[in-house]
């Protein structure tokens, strides 16, 4: 499993704890929806889920996310709108749910957690929008 928030030290780590909560999301359950305002941040720590954007011929999967995933980090970044729908995919898929004004009050407190948080955010989604251009280039979409 590749570690989307690498960056992180076991500190930080214990200060995201401090403020998480475990949620269970059963199979088909929506845990974020798409066009909803975003106020939880999830990790997700089993199972998987899927990352779904409605459009008006059909939806379309983004990504299938695993353990040690996040999502609602753009939301969380936008300070906005959900831009797609994460659906639990497992009879169980088990997620650390942190408030974003929580996350945002870590941040402001610990500059040094600040950094290494949005540095891994930074490196998860790079990596995420290689492997969707590369997905694009694979299905002749981009030349």
């Amino acid at each position: 499993m590749e570690n989307t928030l690498e960056y992180l030290t076991s500190n930080d780590r214990a200060l995201i704890g401090t403020k998480a909560e475990r949620v269970v999301f059963g199979l088909g359950q929506e845990i974020i929806v798409q066009g909803t305002p975003i106020k939880f941040v999830y990790i997700i720590r089993a199972g998987a889920a899927s990352v779904e954007l409605a459009t008006p011929q059909s939806t379309v999967v983004l990504a299938v996310l695993k353990q040690g995933d996040v999502c609602g980090e753009l939301g969380f970044l936008l300070k906005g709108i959900a831009s797609a729908t994460v659906v639990a995919k497992d009879k169980e898929v088990v997620a650390d749910l942190i408030h974003v004004d929580a996350l945002r009050q870590l941040i402001d407190t610990f500059p040094g957690f600040a950094a290494r948080f949005f540095q891994s955010l930074a490196t998860m989604l790079a990596r995420r929008l290689q492997h969707a251009l590369a997905e694009l280039i694979r299905n002749g979409r981009v030349r």
